[in-house]
């Protein structure tokens, strides 16, 4: 089942999304890995900063959260992970459907050049990759993240992005 995420859930998301990038360590950049991945109170900022999540429940119990923020004409999905014990059953997939359904808009995708599993997943659900230049320009327009971060990432388009958005002048750096 998937329902919106509450007040009650920021614990066990904090807990999912920190068991879930177990995965990241030793495959990103070093400088950008710290413990806790995302310590609660991060996790509360993006929720103030306006990411609404989406959660996975198994059984009663919340397994994968997922967010969606609407950033000027875009929207980003935002923070996908699934507990550890749980990944390749299709929970990603169904909340990605899920968070797809909610919005018109262009959507994109931001992720760690390393992290190829996670360029696989959101290939596998139609996305595309963006060239180096309009990711730069995209990181810096809709994500608040350190330059290092921009260098170290990638961003994934949607097939409205790509329909309405590729190669616009709005998305030059200089815009």
């Amino acid at each position: 089942m998937i329902r919106p995420c509450e007040l009650n859930d920021h614990e066990t998301m904090a807990a999912i999304v920190n068991d879930a990038a177990q995965a990241y360590r030793g495959v990103i950049p070093d400088d950008r890995w710290h413990e806790p991945y995302m310590p609660l109170s991060e996790l509360r900022g993006e929720i103030a900063a306006g990411v609404r999540f989406s959660g996975y429940e198994v059984d009663g119990r919340l397994v994968g959260v997922m967010g969606i923020q609407e950033v000027g004409d875009v929207t980003l999905i935002r923070h996908a992970y699934v507990l550890t014990e749980l990944r390749g059953q299709g929970i990603g997939g169904k909340l990605l459907a899920h968070l797809l359904a909610e919005t018109t808009r262009p959507v994109l995708i931001g992720t760690w050049a390393a992290a190829t599993w996670a360029i696989g997943f959101y290939r596998r659900h139609g996305f595309r990759q963006v060239d180096e230049a309009t990711k730069e320009a995209l990181l810096r327009r809709y994500w608040s993240i350190p330059e290092r971060q921009v260098a170290t990432s990638v961003v994934l388009a949607d097939s409205r992005w790509w329909a309405e958005c590729a190669g616009a002048a709005s998305y030059s750096e200089d815009a």
